[in-house]
């Protein structure tokens, strides 16, 4: 197991690498969000963030979560059906639950493999990723309501640059990344990828850069998303007998962290932003594999799918400090409520869905859903824009 390096703390506050801006402005503008009186995660003084052309600045450069405060929906959000969507990769359904009564309110046919649900960056569309049929699927959350399916090649994810220029579809099978116009999905890039499976991923603090995982090959591939290039790859270290398999990504909330959870290796890596270097490694348990930052920043939810629990891991001690069973479970892919009082997560092989109250982990509901239910979409959810997956706002 790795251990934290003396010099950890001067390595963190190292100043972040912006790229410089290409000659064609972007222009994104980000919906506006009501104010909620978030706090700053830190009082340290502020980081330097040099503002991208086209990129929203951060609210709070102490927190780039800081728009995700419970209940701090956009104008845009805020009209949306309150419903929890989830895409069954056996059946090519996705189930659509009403988070209040816990049932399922309907069950919709999609594509074949659908992967994730993911809203994109206007937050005006939830896209559901199917893989295999090779289509998208448009979802209007004001009423619910599936839409005609968009032809695109692969898609197992879906993310969106931090200036909303594009649409950035994840072609695992393909080893590639397809930046396509976010609204009519038309490929305008292909960007081959030196690794296996890349399949996740965050944002740098800034915007102008993501860390994904290559679940297959063990590695990490680090991409210029202003200039759509890869910059480098990092391969993780053994914990076990087992090459790692990265899954889910977080950048810490005052973006000095990656954080990247690990099937094989039972925990969560740490890779400081600056360097790009592993600094440490937190087990958790067995089969980490989804990562969610809870409303107040405070904490990282982390799905162990075959240990069948979520481990709570303290930003500001870098520990385990809680640790909630799922009986039988195989929590997966999911996302926290608007109020942030319930995490909504999959049961990949337990065909259900489950609900546990995030100020104890206590399970509230175990939902049947049919075939392998995967990246589940809570909607709507706090925050300005969406960079993608099942819910990645700033």
């Amino acid at each position: 197991m790795l251990r934290l390096p003396r010099r950890l703390a001067a390595v963190l506050t190292l100043p972040l690498a912006v790229a410089a801006c290409s000659s064609s402005a972007r222009t994104g503008t980000a919906p506006s969000a009501t104010a909620s009186g978030a706090t700053p995660a830190s009082a340290a003084p502020a980081p330097r963030v040099t503002p991208v052309s086209g990129i929203p600045p951060l609210l709070d450069a102490h927190d780039v979560y800081a728009a995700d405060r419970a209940g701090r929906l956009s104008k845009e959000a805020g009209q949306a059906l309150s419903l929890v969507y989830v895409p069954d990769s056996d059946d090519a359904t996705v189930h659509v639950i009403d988070p209040r009564t816990y049932q399922v309110v309907r069950v919709a046919k999609v594509g074949q493999l659908p992967q994730h649900v993911t809203p994109s960056w206007d937050l005006r569309t939830l896209w559901v990723a199917n893989d295999q049929g090779n289509t998208l699927t448009p979802i209007n959350p004001r009423t619910g309501r599936f839409g005609t399916p968009v032809p695109v090649t692969d898609p197992y994810n879906l993310y969106f640059t931090a200036d909303g220029r594009r649409a950035v579809v994840v072609a695992e099978r393909l080893r590639r990344l397809d930046f396509r116009d976010p609204h009519t999905m038309a490929l305008t890039h292909s960007l081959p990828v030196p690794c296996q499976g890349v399949d996740h991923a965050d944002f740098s603090r800034d915007g102008t850069h993501a860390l994904f995982s290559c679940e297959f090959s063990g590695e990490m591939v680090y991409v210029d998303m202003v200039h759509e290039r890869v910059e480098r790859v990092l391969r993780l270290p053994r914990q076990t007998s087992q090459r790692p398999k990265p899954q889910d990504v977080k950048i810490s909330p005052d973006g000095t962290l990656y954080y990247v959870a690990d099937e094989n290796s039972n925990g969560v890596f740490l890779i400081a932003a600056a360097t790009l270097k592993v600094v440490r490694f937190l087990p958790t348990g067995l089969g980490a594999h989804g990562l969610y930052v809870s409303r107040d920043s405070k904490d990282l939810y982390v799905t162990n799918r075959r240990g069948g629990s979520v481990s709570v891991l303290s930003f500001a001690t870098l520990s385990v400090r809680a640790t909630w069973p799922i009986p039988g479970g195989s929590p997966d892919m999911g996302g926290v409520s608007a109020d942030g009082n319930v995490l909504w997560l999959s049961g990949r092989y337990t065909r259900e869905v489950y609900a546990l109250r995030t100020g104890d982990g206590r399970l509230l509901a175990r939902i049947p859903v049919g075939g392998q239910p995967h990246g589940l979409c809570v909607w709507p959810q706090p925050g300005r824009y969406s960079l993608g997956h099942t819910g990645v706002l700033r």
